[in-house]
């Protein structure tokens, strides 16, 4: 592990996704950043260069193959990937040959990557309006050794591993709308760097989790038009008040298993996020400044402050 940088294995996605963050930019950094890149770009190449390779070999490309002729053809992004996430040629290949299904059925997603990739860059030029401190590094979508979704951090911009997103069916049925709103919700969590002190935390609370979470679910409807975790209000409709009022008893332990990094495929989990969500919601509907109340939001770094500053309580209406 790098000085500065925390891998986060627990979630958002538990079991297959990782997002690293580093220190905070200077503010003038900062500035220069957001101004020169309000054209952000989604980079999708690389899922274009694989099946090349993939297609040529029938399925069933070497491990020697995947080497030359894709990762080391790649973008730099798909280097940056491969770096981070210990990804070969004979991973790629091992992973393969355990689960071809994995990589048969990802062409599903590289259908839709085109629709894909222009609503995405459409909901980060709207984080840019509606955020001007937002840093724009570039989103690369590649493919890689089955696990993890993605990677991030604020000036490497965030590299995603199409065969791993696209097998997570249970997060939303759609694959194009999933992989908008997954990467909108990972896109949010590189704006927070304030907030991920709290996964830097040996014992973090519920109430940091879920708020850190919770951010980039609202911020992400904010800018996409709909959450990563499309279940979760489905499954909460009519215990509203049951649910937070259990959320409000507990928002200061770090026992977290009953709240967040606890989805299955066979079960909605991560009410954390659900709440954590409705409390930013509550605190952007109070504001009479939506401006500054997004910038509060995703600067947030005392979280009990910004819940008393909410207006949330167990079972508001925020319909």
């Amino acid at each position: 592990m790098r000085k500065g940088v925390r891998w986060m294995q627990r979630g958002p996605v538990a079991w297959v996704l990782a997002l690293a963050m580093v220190p905070a930019l200077s503010q003038d950094g900062r500035a220069a950043d957001s101004a020169a890149t309000t054209q952000a770009t989604v980079q999708t190449g690389d899922v274009d260069l694989f099946y090349r390779v993939y297609d040529r070999a029938d399925g069933r490309p070497s491990a020697e193959q995947l080497q030359r002729e894709y990762l080391d053809q790649g973008s730099e992004g798909l280097r940056l990937f491969a770096g981070l996430r210990n990804i070969s040629g004979q991973r790629i290949a091992d992973t393969l040959a355990a689960n071809p299904a994995l990589y048969a059925d990802a062409k599903r997603c590289l259908a839709v990557l085109p629709q894909a990739r222009e609503r995405l860059e459409a909901a980060l030029r709207t984080l840019g309006r509606l955020y001007p401190d937002a840093r724009f590094p570039p989103v690369t979508i590649a493919i890689g050794r089955g696990r993890p979704v993605a990677v991030g951090a604020p000036d490497t911009g965030i590299q995603v591993g199409l065969e791993a997103l696209c097998a997570i069916d249970w997060l939303n049925p759609d694959v194009e709308d999933r992989i908008v709103y997954v990467l909108a919700h990972e896109y949010v969590h590189v704006q927070q760097v304030e907030a991920h002190a709290f996964s830097e935390k040996e014992a973090p609370t519920v109430l940091e989790i879920s708020l850190l979470e919770g951010i980039a679910e609202f911020v992400g409807e904010l800018i996409a038009g709909q959450v990563s975790y499309s279940r979760n209000a489905a499954a909460a409709a009519g215990r509203e008040r049951e649910i937070e009022t259990r959320f409000a008893a507990d928002l200061d332990k770090t026992e977290l298993s009953d709240w967040a990094y606890n989805t299955t495929p066979e079960t909605p989990g991560d009410l954390g996020y659900w709440v954590g969500y409705r409390i930013a919601k509550a605190y952007y509907r109070n504001a009479s400044d939506k401006r500054a109340a997004l910038r509060d939001i995703l600067q947030m770094d005392d979280p009990k402050d910004f819940l008393a500053r909410s207006g949330w309580y167990p079972g508001i209406d925020l319909e």
